[in-house]
């Protein structure tokens, strides 16, 4: 249990600075580059490209660039009419989402992205399954969608059933509470950490996430290793709309 939780909460170094410097530089680029991406929104889309070419990190730099135009209030105006009509032919997401079901997260919101540019997988808990995973390998595979990202976010009402399952050993009713018994692990977890439990579980429930999927045999594991696709995990602030990378 004690090296799980280290090989979960202690990532590598290298990896911990590449994120915080994309987190600090993508503040700035995105808000410079609204002014851009709104003239651009006006001009008619052009349909998506056959195979998506952006590196794994050029993509999380476009995702954490999104987060900070979202967060300054400067996201891109939305065209529907023209989103729809480039979009018949197919698309090109550049990020996979696994996000929780809750309203009040919506990744294409949240990232100041159009439609066709995530694909999103969404459940409360945000937690994998044998479904999700295959959704997940479809993007990567067939899409050649180079980013996944875990999202959490805090106040999670999934977490707050695990917690209360785990602590008073509560029952839900029908099929609550296999989502109950799914976040678990990451409650016991994260029960010895310093800080704020809620935070912790909802953090450890994302890191547990990522790890899944960064080991995820056959597809995810062997594209990761070969460099093609970047996992990562991030939580969702619904007081300021910031995503902070945790994984």
């Amino acid at each position: 249990m004690c090296d799980e939780k280290n090989a979960n909460l202690h990532q590598d170094s290298s990896k911990r600075l590449f994120l915080k410097q994309v987190a600090a530089s993508a503040l700035g680029a995105g808000i410079a580059g609204a002014t851009g991406r709104m003239a651009f929104a006006a001009k008619v889309k052009m349909p998506p490209l056959p195979e998506n070419v952006m590196t794994p990190d050029a993509a999380l730099e476009r995702l954490v660039a999104g987060n900070a135009r979202y967060v300054a209030g400067q996201s891109t105006p939305l065209n529907f009419s023209n989103d729809r009509a480039a979009l018949v032919s197919g698309q090109n997401p550049y990020a996979s989402i696994l996000s929780c079901s809750d309203s009040r997260v919506g990744p294409e919101f949240c990232f100041d992205e159009q439609r066709g540019d995530l694909f999103v997988a969404r459940v409360a808990g945000n937690y994998l399954t044998t479904d999700f995973v295959a959704t997940l390998e479809y993007a990567a595979a067939v899409l050649h969608t180079p980013l996944i990202m875990v999202l959490g976010h805090e106040s999670c009402g999934a977490v707050r059933a695990a917690i209360d399952s785990v602590d008073n050993n509560t029952q839900f009713p029908g099929h609550i509470q296999s989502m109950a018994s799914a976040l678990a692990p990451a409650v016991r977890a994260a029960a010895t950490l310093p800080g704020e439990r809620f935070e912790n579980v909802v953090k450890m429930n994302v890191i547990r996430n990522v790890d899944k999927l960064r080991k995820q045999p056959p597809i995810l594991s062997r594209l990761v290793a070969k460099g093609k696709v970047l996992v990562v995990g991030g939580v969702y602030s619904l007081k300021t709309g910031k995503v902070d990378l945790v994984a």
